[in-house]
């Protein structure tokens, strides 16, 4: 681990967010890859796996972002610490509020009347990408934006938070590529397109991770906000998302399961590794 955190700390913080977020992408491509080998998934599995991805997102966002946020704004902004953190938080669920309300896609266990966003005649292979898309822009913004505060000096413990949380988010984006694919080739579309649109849902990572290392390098005093930012945005996917298509069939308890089983597993490497 030491030698990992060295590795990252020598190479700058852009490039750091680069490499670990296309790592974050080319795990989603594993899990799309299972196309290859099966056509289907039980049910109750499926859920599992979406309820372990919100939980990791639900862990990663206080242990990760927002407490981090809290902490540097006691030092830059000591009058009203929490101010950072509330506005960061609340902007970033209302940005991907308005992508949720003019961006056109379809949630994964969604019927095709359900699609949500501008109406449009778009295939549901693309709404259905569209939405795992709108899902990972805030996780690879976490990642960008860690790595970014690591190199101004905020803390001697961020470049292994932020190896934490490119690895927990890469944990739950192996779910998350099956979850693209597997839907397609159960609608006929064939193995390889359906293993093309799983990997593609997360080529926002790298883009979203790198500017969000370079925005917080050039612009220090947003800081607090940007990591508040990330948190608010992931926290609405979880919500408006996640849970929703977990709780649309009789195992709604093995989801809940597998959120909480998401929640520790972040929570632990967060504390173990950061």
């Amino acid at each position: 681990m030491k030698q990992l955190e060295q590795f990252f700390s020598d190479i700058g913080p852009v490039q750091a967010a680069l490499i670990a977020t296309t790592f974050t992408w080319l795990v989603t491509a594993a899990g799309a890859s299972l196309v290859f080998f099966f056509k289907t998934i039980k049910r109750s599995v499926f859920d599992a796996m979406l309820g372990f991805t919100g939980g990791v997102m639900v862990a990663a966002s206080f242990w990760s972002l927002l407490a981090p946020s809290i902490e540097y704004s006691e030092k830059i902004y000591p009058s009203f610490p929490w101010m950072p953190a509330a506005v960061g938080f609340l902007v970033g669920a209302l940005f991907i509020y308005s992508l949720d309300k003019f961006m056109p896609h379809l949630h994964i266990n969604f019927g095709d009347d359900e699609s949500e966003g501008m109406k449009t005649k778009w295939h549901k292979t693309t709404l259905l990408l569209l939405a795992i898309t709108l899902h990972n822009i805030p996780e690879g913004l976490a990642v960008g934006v860690l790595f970014g505060a690591a190199s101004i000096g905020v803390g001697d413990d961020l470049i292994p938070a932020a190896i934490a949380l490119a690895f927990g988010i890469g944990l739950q984006n192996f779910p998350e590529g099956l979850a693209v694919s597997m839907p397609l080739r159960r609608h006929g579309v064939s193995r390889l397109k359906s293993f093309w649109y799983g990997q593609l849902s997360a080529i926002v990572e790298p883009v979203a991770g790198v500017l969000g290392a370079v925005a917080v390098i050039y612009m220090q005093p947003v800081l607090p906000f940007a990591l508040a930012f990330a948190a608010g945005a992931m926290i609405y996917v979880v919500v408006e998302e996640v849970i929703p298509e977990t709780q649309r069939d009789k195992y709604t308890d093995v989801a809940v399961l597998g959120f909480i089983g998401g929640f520790v597993v972040m929570m632990v490497l967060d504390v173990a590794l950061g």
